[in-house]
């Protein structure tokens, strides 16, 4: 029986009186899924310092770029290994019409982001720069169309100019400098149609999502795959009633869920307490009941899991540093948000059985980034650190786990586990092992048994802080990146290893 730990049990527990936990790896398990690649995908809204400055500076800046694409970001997001990047939002996207952005940029319409800060918008950034961007760093579009304020007509046609080989915007696109036809594979019908993207009830939506999936058509051999608005969080009902009316029509079904528990007061993202801190965790977590109902509803309208739920928003969400536009979404990213990450990729791990693709919000300079710049400079998050870590997962093999570990509990009543695990098995046969120690204060002692094994190397790579709210910052040593993990044991088909507190650890087994 699992044994429940209150939150102050938990936070004051002595280091020295360390957890022990038995982890069976069930490496020679058959039929289990891959690992899709697209569950560690990226978004990227117009939104703040995103687009502009982030990724994009123009040809003409300072800052070393390659055409017009900053050089530090491209170099940071190849070692990514970034496999799907969705575009242009967000809520930026139901007031978004693409043709404001192509031709000459010199004679593009400037544009009032009226979502996000008031910002205006010179639009250099358009659907070329996007699509290109992926091209060069082989990321696979998903393109979120506009529903909200657009046309039928007008997201049937941004689909034949991006796409098509021939006919009036194939053309167009080839007029502007692009004769051969892109690759998109990944279409986005609306966003937050609930909210944002047009204030719509489900059953109107459903109607509305197949009218506009109709007349997004496949040219030149591409062929879409096409991805309904889904649910906010946890509205159940959104998914049934889209499952009931549309998935004969639907490739994907899409679902947005934050670690927020109070919109109203979402803290620091620096300055919090180990309450706040589990608070935050325990509602991270529950993303795993999130995605486990929204798929017991698909599989009652679609048994054989046609249809891919894809969580394309998630991540934390705190009041912007201060000093900066509200509207920017501007925030630090400590070792809690690795922490959040981290737990977050293993649940996905284990859901791909629906699961295939998720977005984490955002990609640079906004919300849970990756990266942040200012002006020349430019820092890698503990976050990114998490995903570059975690990318030996992508398109590997799932392999079972089975471990029981402490409940805690956290001030709100919600609990989790305090050890959270998952595994893959790559092309060549490597074993990857993901741990996560949540605990402030408290170490655990993890013994992997494999099924048949015995391993003849294992080596890790480990992300830590001195303080749970360290972050890094320009022009100083990280206070948070990876270093080598020591200290692994090996016996027979076994791996011992003690994880540090607040730890994320990623385990080569050859």
């Amino acid at each position: 029986m699992k044994r429940i730990l209150s939150f102050v049990a938990v936070f004051f527990a002595a280091v020295t009186a360390q957890a022990q936990v038995r982890v069976s790896l069930h490496e020679t398990a058959q039929d289990e899924p891959l690992i899709p690649a697209e569950i560690y995908g990226q978004f990227s809204e117009h939104l703040g310092k995103c687009i502009y400055e982030g990724i994009w500076v123009g040809p003409e800046s300072d800052i070393p770029n390659t055409d017009g694409y900053r050089n530090d970001v491209l170099e940071a997001l190849k070692t990514l290994k970034v496999p799907i990047l969705r575009w242009p939002g967000g809520c930026f996207a139901d007031e978004y019409h693409w043709m404001d952005g192509i031709g000459p940029r010199d004679k593009r319409p400037a544009i009032l982001n009226s979502n996000w800060g008031g910002t205006m918008e010179d639009n250099s950034f358009g659907t070329h720069e996007f699509l290109n961007l992926c091209e060069m760093l082989d990321i696979k579009p998903y393109i979120s169309g506009n529903v909200g304020s657009g046309t039928v007509e007008e997201l049937a046609k941004w689909v034949e100019y991006m796409t098509a080989d021939k006919g009036a915007m194939a053309q167009l696109r080839k007029a502007n400098g692009r004769e051969k036809p892109w690759k998109v594979k990944y279409l986005g019908i609306g966003n937050e149609t609930w909210g944002c993207g047009g204030d719509m009830t489900a059953d109107y939506y459903a109607d509305v999502y197949k009218r506009y999936s109709l007349y997004a058509r496949n040219y030149a051999g591409n062929s879409l795959f096409k991805v309904a608005c889904g649910a906010n969080s946890d509205d159940f009902q959104w998914t049934r009633t889209l499952m009931e009316k549309s998935a004969s029509r639907m490739d994907g079904l899409s679902v947005h869920y934050y670690s927020v528990d109070n919109w109203n007061s979402k803290g620091k993202a620096t300055q919090f307490t180990p309450e706040e801190y589990y608070d935050l965790l325990t509602k991270t977590v529950d993303i795993d009941r999130i995605l486990t109902t929204h798929s017991e509803i698909m599989d009652l309208y679609d048994p054989e899991r046609r249809v891919a739920l894809f969580l394309d928003e998630w991540g934390t969400w705190f009041e912007v540093e201060e000093g900066t536009n509200p509207g920017w979404l501007f925030q630090q990213n400590t070792q809690r948000d690795a922490i959040v990450a981290a737990l977050n990729l293993n649940i996905f791990n284990k859901h791909t059985r629906r699961l295939r693709g998720a977005n984490i919000a955002q990609m640079v300079n906004v919300l849970q980034a990756m990266i942040l710049t200012d002006g020349p400079k430019m820092v890698l998050t503990p976050t990114y650190h998490v995903f570059r870590m975690y990318n030996v997962h992508q398109d590997a093999t799932a392999v079972p786990v089975d471990y029981k570990a402490d409940i805690l509990t956290s001030a709100s009543g919600r609990q989790m586990e305090t050890l959270s695990v998952s595994a893959s098995r790559d092309a060549e046969g490597r074993l990857h092992v993901s741990l996560v120690n949540p605990l402030l204060e408290k170490s655990q002692t993890v013994q992997l048994s494999l099924d048949s094994l015995k391993p003849a190397s294992v080596t890790g790579e480990i992300l830590q802080a001195a303080h749970i709210t360290d972050y890094n910052a320009y022009g100083r040593t990280p206070a948070v990146a990876p270093a080598p993990f020591k200290g692994i044991r090996i016996k027979g088909n076994t791996v011992s290893l003690t994880l540090p507190a607040a730890s994320v650890i990623v385990l080569e087994i050859r």
